[in-house]
């Protein structure tokens, strides 16, 4: 019914080192479920177009594979747009996932913990426990910022070139890109700022929804994040 290119070739990084990533789909594949089958040229990966349009939920196994269908060019649909719709869905935050993400699973709340503790051992002195905080936080943050743009985290492979290759709203690539950067190395500066970037996209967030989320979430805080805005 379809094929997939995904992986690097996909998206036009390949190297001479670089397989074949493919998604072969098939109407129906027994009840066998996803089969990948794997040499030093192809990885390929035999599903049905039944599991392709099956959303797994954030947290379980299958969210860490949604990225892989995000911007990946359909070789073959012979389904009616059927595949190219289940593509889109695996890689797209809805706003009910958004906010099971940040509120539930607390991605909004654990980056602002890493976050406050890496400013806290900046302040103190503690320059190794600074950097080691603000590293852990990184993976938090990308969740809270893809998440609040509609879309599933990429890979760290592939996140230089979706940003350059599709821009987020409100993070500019190269912006991030240093932001992250100096981040990495606990950077006091870098936090406060991207801070005052997720602070605005979280309420952006809380005003398309009925009762706010995720700005409660920051003023639970209280003057604890003044070591943040300052």
């Amino acid at each position: 019914m379809g094929l997939v290119l995904s992986g690097s070739a996909g998206r036009g990084m390949a190297t001479e080192r670089s397989d074949l990533d493919v998604f072969t789909v098939l109407a129906d594949t027994g009840g066998r479920g996803p089969q990948t089958s794997r040499s030093a040229e192809l990885d390929e990966t035999i599903v049905a177009i039944s599991d392709l349009e099956r959303v797994p939920s954030f947290g379980t196994e299958g969210w860490w594979y949604r990225w892989s269908f995000a911007w990946a060019p359909v070789l073959l649909d012979r389904t009616e747009g059927r595949l190219a719709s289940a593509l889109h869905r695996q890689a797209s935050v809805t706003a009910d996932e958004a906010e099971s993400i940040l509120v539930e699973h607390d991605r909004l709340d654990g980056w602002l913990n890493f976050a406050y503790r890496t400013l806290k051992n900046d302040r103190d002195g503690r320059s190794l426990e600074r950097r080691l905080d603000a590293a852990e936080s990184i993976p938090w943050l990308l969740d809270v910022i893809f998440t609040l743009e509609g879309r599933v985290r990429p890979y760290h492979k592939y996140l230089p070139w979706e940003l350059r290759q599709h821009p987020l709203t409100l993070w500019p690539a190269e912006e991030l890109i240093a932001l992250l950067t100096a981040t990495l190395d606990g950077d006091p500066s870098a936090i406060r700022a991207t801070f005052q970037r997720v602070e605005t996209s979280c309420a952006a967030f809380d005003s398309q929804v009925a009762i706010p989320v995720l700005t409660p979430i920051i003023e639970s805080w209280g003057d604890a994040l003044q070591i943040l805005r300052h």
